[in-house]
């Protein structure tokens, strides 16, 4: 229920538009719509854009997903005066797929009558009349309407936090159970119930009524869509249940069995022996009935170990189903005759290649014997002249003793005497040559 004063106190929760403060600007956005939007086709446009952003603005800072006309008219109350346009706002908000009466989003989360029966479950209490139903256009102030870009907005929280939590393993949770999970982000039960109705749409989570239990299974990572709601899940569901019993029931036993040991203590302290040994045994008894729950505590957890375990064979088996699979389709041309054939014919290949090979290396090192053969007889012929023309250039080893060393003049004296005497450049008749 919405307080009378919200509208006053709203603009200390949301930070309202400076519009909100002008007065001449608020009374054309106060007044109503004219009948035909083609009058004044900008002022029509402002005005609902403006109402449009403030009503997703407010039920997002509030954290709802759902609203009805009291509500809103109560909310943007100003001065008095609550706004006289909200009703086309919502027409033209439904119209445009923005928001969606409560009934339909609910009976509207698949074709069939399955789902409807799903938004049975999960809206209450019902108080639809059949032009609801049929969807009527008129607008009554305490309709609810389902704003859409909010609650996918939601749901896709509401997912992230299951399986951000511990419980996340757990197939299949009941609806008290996800609702204290989820407090902190659905503020009442009627937004959680929207958000399951949008996870529901997207396949990621089924409801269903089990013993009179409304029981939520969401999809795990990995998976397109959520799987029906099998007996192996129930199963699973019920040890659950089982093992938190019992071990809420341990805990509780323990408590108490402490508690009968100070009291033992106290009792002794005081010289009560008699009701202290009273107090003993009834802590005896307790510890005992404790043990025997504890016992049972481990049989279920175990039982539920196997069953993970089984679960974690059963990927394995269709992980290996898979790989078989793959490679079947890989080796469907290949058969072990087609291999041998094809290593045969490489063999062959290999053969005559190398059997070129060996063509090439023979000729080339043939014709290079010869040619060596060859150029080695060329030079030893060569030597030979060499040895023949040229004069040695070193003289000979004298076999008389070296002459003294001369003096300077004498030296060019020797010389001199050694040179060819000058030609005569006369004639016989004694003219110059």
């Amino acid at each position: 229920m919405v307080p009378s004063n919200l509208g006053e106190e709203m603009s200390t929760e949301l930070a309202l538009p400076p519009e909100w403060e002008d007065d001449e600007r608020m009374n054309f956005l106060f007044s109503d719509f004219k009948e035909n939007r083609d009058v004044s086709t900008t002022d029509w446009d402002s005005k609902m854009d403006f109402w449009t952003s403030l009503i997703l603005k407010i039920c997002r800072s509030r954290g709802t997903v759902c609203v009805h006309l009291q509500e809103l008219n109560k909310i943007f109350q100003r001065k008095g005066i609550m706004p006289l346009g909200l009703a086309t706002v919502i027409q033209c908000m439904a119209r445009c797929g923005k928001i969606q009466r409560e009934s339909e989003f609910a009976t509207n989360v698949d074709c069939g009558w399955v789902s409807w029966g799903v938004g049975l479950l999960l809206v209450k209490p019902l108080k639809w009349t059949f032009s609801t139903l049929l969807g009527s256009s008129v607008v009554t102030l305490k309709e609810l309407f389902v704003v859409i870009e909010l609650v996918k907005e939601k749901a896709a929280e509401l997912l992230g936090v299951y399986r951000s939590s511990p419980v996340a393993n757990h197939s299949l949770l009941s609806f008290q159970e996800l609702r204290t999970l989820s407090s902190h982000v659905c503020v009442d039960e009627s937004t959680l119930c929207m958000a399951l109705l949008q996870l529901q749409r997207e396949k990621q989570v089924t409801v269903s009524l089990h013993g009179g239990e409304k029981i939520v299974k969401f999809s795990q990572p990995g998976q397109n869509h959520v799987s029906p709601v099998s007996d192996v899940d129930l199963g699973i569901y019920q040890l659950q249940r089982s093992e938190g019993l019992l071990e809420e029931r341990v805990e509780a036993l323990g408590l108490e069995a402490e508690k009968y040991k100070e009291e033992a203590r106290v009792l002794l302290r005081e010289g009560k022996k008699s009701q202290a040994l009273r107090c003993l045994r009834s802590r005896k008894r307790v510890e005992k009935k404790a043990d025997h729950l504890y016992a049972q505590l481990e049989n279920v957890k175990g039982i539920l170990d196997k069953i993970a375990n089984s679960q974690t064979d059963k990927l394995v088996i269709q992980v290996y189903q898979a790989g078989v699979s793959a490679l079947r389709l890989s080796l469907k041309d290949v058969t072990v005759e087609r291999a041998e054939s094809l290593v045969d014919q490489i063999q062959e290949l290999c053969d005559t290649q190398d059997e070129v090979n060996q063509i090439l290396a023979g000729g080339a090192l043939n014709s290079t014997d010869a040619d060596t053969d060859g150029l080695e007889d060329e030079l030893r012929f060569l030597l030979e002249n060499s040895s023949l023309d040229e004069p040695s250039t070193l003289p000979e080893v004298p076999s008389h003793p070296l002459s003294p060393v001369r003096e300077s003049g004498s030296l060019c004296d020797d010389l001199l005497s050694a040179l060819p005497s000058q030609p005569s450049l006369l004639c016989s008749n004694g003219t110059l040559r």
